[in-house]
């Protein structure tokens, strides 16, 4: 049944809505059906909540009170709520600063740490050592002109200039060390070793530039 109503409505004449009248284009397009049910259901919708608002109005409560009301203001037609000014107490002024000192302190002692940790890691520092001579007493004068330090002391040529960590040759055959310690091998260590003071020297420059930063901002909270 419902296919052959389809194939009715198919063969039917398709009705045109009559356009504007020649006398009345001055008026612009004539308003269809579909047109008039949009415009009538938008003129309602805005009947409807301005009822809804005139029934609120009328069952409003005149004591009614809440704290927007003096917390907020109007401004371009927009409730905005106001900016109250912090007003800090004695007691919120010392315990920021006690935080304040809590916080110096923790980054006082990691700095601390990371500059032990470093310092612990060059105890063979030229810089470290004790700027004195090591002077050898012979017999002759022989002696003296065929004195030969690393014999004497039983270590390698290169090591002879270190007042510190001097291995024996004993030592070096022991850990198969001996190979690596000519002067090029020597010199890099000691560029690694002066690297490494000079990263100990920037990280106390920032230890007490973290506590004049810190004491300075906690004099700014506290008079702020």
């Amino acid at each position: 049944m419902s296919s052959y109503k389809k194939i009715a409505k198919a063969a039917q004449k398709s009705h045109k809505e009559r356009g504007q009248l020649a006398n009345r284009r001055h008026l612009g397009l004539l308003e269809k059906k579909k047109d008039y049910k949009l415009r009538a259901k938008d003129y309602h919708s805005k009947q409807d909540e301005l009822k809804r608002l005139r029934q609120k109005a009328f069952n409003k409560n005149p004591d009614e009170f809440y704290f927007k009301m003096i917390n907020s203001k109007m401004e371009d037609g927009v409730h905005r709520k106001k900016k109250k000014e912090k007003v800090q107490t004695d007691t919120q002024i010392r315990m920021m600063d006690t935080q304040d000192i809590r916080y110096v302190n923790l980054k006082r002692g990691i700095e601390a740490k990371k500059i032990e940790r470093l310092k612990s890691s060059l105890h063979m520092l030229d810089e470290a050592r004790p700027k004195n001579k090591h002077t050898f007493f012979v017999d002759t004068a022989e002696e003296a002109s065929n004195f030969d330090p690393a014999k004497h002391l039983n270590t390698h040529p290169a090591l002879i200039g270190r007042t510190y960590n001097r291995p024996t040759m004993e030592t070096l055959k022991n850990q198969r060390l001996g190979q690596h310690y000519d002067e090029d091998f020597v010199k890099e260590i000691e560029l690694e070793r002066r690297k490494k003071v000079q990263r100990i020297i920037s990280k106390n420059r920032t230890r007490k530039g973290t506590v004049c930063n810190s004491s300075k901002d906690a004099s700014k909270t506290r008079y702020a």
